[in-house]
């Protein structure tokens, strides 16, 4: 029989183009009515703000971040120019309504000059975060304290963890996904020597990962020295986390799966009676899905699919988003050895993997839409933010990877057409059928030699030469097997287009991994969004706080100098204000009296009259100045140097 490469013709192509263009128009659909949202943790503002000058040395040092989070009592460290510890090292929550905000009280008697504001914590889907900023009192100065260039989560524990999280959603794939294979698409595959491994394989690679991780945890959101994974006092706190409790719920549902996986390759594989054996396929198959929904879920309940929008929602879609990966790949992966390992395989087999593997797309499909209008939200963030790109490569991957699979697909008919053209064949010519078989196998002429010579002796002939020879015998036969099985075209063909489809899939199988460790499109642009504001308003004329210099001359004796006015944090609400004043020489200047007034001459707002207390050494400094709202106020200053000389001197600054 002729046997030809599968053609593709203008059907499927039409189906794939369809395909495409209804979900580039679901997708478009589903991000245009997205609404803003967030999955990481991102810092959305401080006090003191992002260098900011202020005069005074603040009591404490407050943070507020775009969701919760988990801080310990180190979380926030303010360091001094020096490199020493400014803060009291005790972390206060000061969460209100949906506001999610820390504080550090620091210590009295601070110096002037540049601190360092250093923070980490765990967001909600278990990510850590990390970030550095600095402050000044009275004026920058230079600092020896260097910001940190590592992210939280990186370095040599960073990279660890990252292989282990590879290498649990692998594990994951080839144990559900090779179990299932072998209850729905083939069950004479619980006796195969190569699937059993494989799918033994993929619990001994989820369990240890798991494990990795469990241990690594601390370190991993912590100092990031891998010696702290052996901390029994961090991995106490570790556990009651949300992610320590998923990592030792996967272990226990790993228990249960290593006695499924010794029933189905143990009883089940050895049941004969066909009844007997179709109840236990049920039990199984339930009990199973069970186990691996549960896995499942460990990710579901602590990454991104347990916070952000709509939770509930999302984390039994991130279920089925899971299963249907485990499904498609991890069967793939049991036929790829089956088609490489296996003495034979039924086309049967392959054809219900065909249609279990389209029931899995088809669930990708749905489960990854919603997934992506949930975490990306908007074209810009589709296009414009890295989760966005890597999940445009997740797309591309999915359509070749189901052009590929519809070349199998094909191979695959052509693979039942030659097996039941063989039966056709067997049936039709029995005796010359049975007159070729004894000719399939041939014993070299050595071992042939032997044999007779052994068979002469009759009774006499040695046990051990005879086993020996039978040996040789099976060998043979099984190489010439596997030589038939190899130059069979057909067979070759479908072996190599899943082959194709297995490579893609290691490729899809590690973006997707990629993806649950990355910062969601939604709140990249959401961070970018508060960073641009606040460079924009760092960029203003008068940044918070704001300062002027106003030189003056009162006309009597001694009556000049000049004034330097600073007012924090130049925003509507309450300002506090200090003066300075210096004679010509720039030494502090006395003088009996100090006001101030603000104006604001665009809404007739004014003026505010305000009367600075005095402090020694040329200093004046109001506490609660209330500007009511933003906008160009003009700040006028009169000094007053004797009874009857004074002078009156005004310049703008934006508030706000």
């Amino acid at each position: 029989m002729t046997t030809t490469a599968p053609r593709l013709g203008p059907s499927p192509v039409r189906l794939l183009l369809a395909a495409t263009v209804f979900l580039g128009t679901l997708l478009g659909a589903l991000l245009t009515a997205a609404s803003p949202a967030a999955a990481h943790a991102a810092l959305t503002g401080s006090n003191p703000k992002d260098g900011a000058v202020v005069a005074t040395a603040p009591t404490e040092v407050t943070l507020t971040f775009s969701e919760q989070i988990a801080m310990g009592n180190d979380s926030i460290r303010v360091l001094e120019p020096s490199g020493k510890r400014a803060d009291k090292a005790k972390i206060r929550d000061m969460s209100t309504g949906g506001k999610v905000g820390y504080g550090v009280d620091l210590l009295p008697g601070l110096p002037d000059g540049t601190y360092t504001v250093a923070w980490q914590a765990v967001s909600a889907d278990s990510h850590p975060v990390s970030g550095a900023f600095t402050f000044s009192i009275g004026a920058p100065s230079e600092t020896e304290v260097a910001l940190p260039d590592d992210e939280a989560g990186g370095g040599l524990v960073g990279l660890l963890y990252d292989i282990a999280r590879y290498a649990a959603y692998a594990g994951f794939v080839l144990l559900a996904g090779g179990a299932a294979f072998v209850l729905l698409c083939w069950q004479r595959a619980a006796s195969v020597r190569p699937v059993q491994r494989l799918v033994a394989y993929g619990w001994v690679t989820l369990t240890a990962s798991t494990l990795a991780m469990l241990l690594l945890r601390t370190p991993y959101t912590g100092s990031g020295k891998l010696a702290d994974a052996f901390d029994l006092s961090g991995l106490r706190d570790v556990l009651e986390t949300k992610t320590g409790a998923a990592l030792v719920s996967r272990l226990l549902l790993l228990g249960a799966a290593a006695l499924f996986i010794a029933v189905l390759f143990g009883a089940y594989a050895r049941r004969e009676d066909a009844t007997e054996k179709k109840d236990l396929t049920f039990g199984l198959a339930m009990g199973g899905t069970v186990v691996a929904a549960g896995v499942a879920a460990t990710w579901a309940l602590s990454e991104h699919a347990s916070t952000g929008i709509q939770p509930t929602v999302a984390m039994p879609v991130d279920v089925l988003h899971l299963l249907a990966v485990a499904g498609w790949l991890g069967g793939l992966a049991t036929l790829l050895t089956a088609l490489y390992r296996a003495p034979s395989i039924e086309p049967s087999a392959v054809h219900r993997f065909s249609r279990v593997a389209f029931i899995c797309v088809v669930t990708l499909t749905v489960t990854g839409l919603y997934q992506s209008w949930r975490q990306v939200g908007s074209w810009s963030a589709l296009t414009g933010t890295s989760y966005g790109q890597l999940l445009l490569a997740k797309v591309a991957l999915v359509v070749v990877m189901v052009g590929v699979a519809w070349v199998s697909r094909r191979w695959t008919a052509q693979l039942a057409e030659a097996k039941q053209a063989e039966q056709t064949v067997l049936t039709e010519e029995p005796e010359t059928a049975e007159a070729a078989e004894p000719a399939a196998v041939t014993v070299p002429d050595d071992s042939a030699t032997t044999a007779a010579g052994s068979g002469g002796q009759g009774e006499g002939a040695d046990p051990e030469r005879a086993a020996q020879l039978a040996r040789q015998q099976a060998a043979v036969a099984t190489a010439a097997k596997k030589k038939a099985r190899d130059a069979d075209p057909v067979r070759s063909g479908l072996r190599r287009s899943v082959l194709a489809e297995a490579a893609v899939a290691v490729a899809l199988l590690a973006v997707t991994t990629v993806l649950t460790s990355t910062e969601p499109g939604r709140t990249e642009e959401e961070a970018a969004r508060i960073t641009g504001s606040s460079a924009q308003g760092a960029d203003a004329p008068a940044p918070g706080p704001a300062e002027i210099t106003l030189p003056f001359d009162t006309g009597g004796r001694n009556g000049k100098g000049t004034v330097r006015l600073t007012l924090g944090p130049a925003s509507p609400g309450a300002n506090e204000m200090h003066l300075w004043l210096t004679d010509p020489a720039g030494k502090p200047m006395e003088v009996p009296e100090v006001k101030v007034s603000f104006t604001l001459v665009a809404k007739q707002i004014g003026p505010l009259p305000i009367r600075p207390d005095r402090l020694p050494a040329g200093h004046w400094s109001a506490a609660a100045v209330q500007i009511p709202m933003p906008g160009a106020w003009q700040v006028q200053v009169t000094v007053r140097t004797s009874d009857i000389d004074q002078a009156t001197i005004d310049k703008n600054v934006k508030i706000g």
